[in-house]
């Protein structure tokens, strides 16, 4: 029986742990119209397998739309997390790596309605790429199978805010330099400061698409992946006041 492989770094030095077989519980993957693969009923549980590898990126971008459009109407799916914890305790077939801010008002599993085993989740102030989220995204991708790599940003972010003010505070000092390349990239006529919203939030847009350019040029693996159109990097930015996530394609 072979094992499925996690995030330590052992697990990676085991070539036949790139090969998951667990199986999964039942659902069909949706086609056609309306791709929907996160279940509508509470006895539902994670992808399995087969569902995310009949997936391509552009039906994960859809079924992540799909998942804000329910959170932004109240009717969110009713998951069973005890049922997807235990469907997952053997195996995990994430469909997305999410790049997200640590803001507490952005959590990516929820504004996307999805459950236990659907999404990778990557945070750090300002979704910026480390050379180690990095890593960890080309084992979402290459090893464990992930569609789709999303940069999401949100409006009102701190981290840009502070980015813009230059400021300075311990460990995070070094974490705002890397936002600064936005800050210079973005094209505004009014008020350059933390304060002015408007422009955080213009900054914000141009770090996501700045955030998944520094991916692609420091990972050969991740952009092989997405020039054989095995996977799709892109950003999004998350509306704090209507909860709405605009992709930038």
């Amino acid at each position: 029986m072979q094992h499925t492989p996690d995030c330590c770094p052992d697990s990676l030095k085991n070539n036949d742990r790139r090969h998951w077989l667990m199986a999964g519980f039942g659902l069909s993957v949706a086609a056609a119209a309306g791709l929907s693969v996160i279940p509508a009923t509470a006895a539902a549980v994670s992808l399995t397998q087969a569902q995310r590898d009949a997936m391509t990126p552009d039906q994960v971008i859809d079924m992540l739309q799909q998942g804000n459009a329910r959170f932004r109407s109240g009717k969110m799916q009713s998951h069973d997390f005890l049922a997807q914890k235990r469907a997952t305790a053997t195996g995990q077939y994430p469909a997305a790596v999410i790049l997200s801010c640590i803001d507490s008002r952005a959590p990516g599993e929820i504004i996307f309605d999805t459950g236990i085993g659907d999404a990778f989740g990557a945070r750090i102030a300002g979704n910026i790429a480390t050379p180690d989220l990095i890593g960890s995204m080309e084992f979402a991708c290459a090893v464990a199978g992930a569609k789709l790599v999303l940069v999401l940003g949100h409006t009102g972010c701190g981290a840009i805010a502070g980015a813009i003010n230059g400021v300075k505070l311990g460990n995070l000092t070094g974490l705002l330099q890397q936002i600064e390349p936005a800050v210079k990239a973005t094209t505004y006529d009014g008020e350059r400061t933390g304060s002015n919203r408007a422009f955080v939030d213009a900054v914000a847009r141009q770090n996501v698409q700045l955030t998944v350019n520094v991916i692609r040029q420091n990972s050969a693996i991740l952009a092989g992946l997405e020039k054989d159109g095995k996977i799709k990097m892109i950003g999004a930015m998350y509306d704090l006041s209507n909860g709405e996530v605009a992709f930038l394609h």
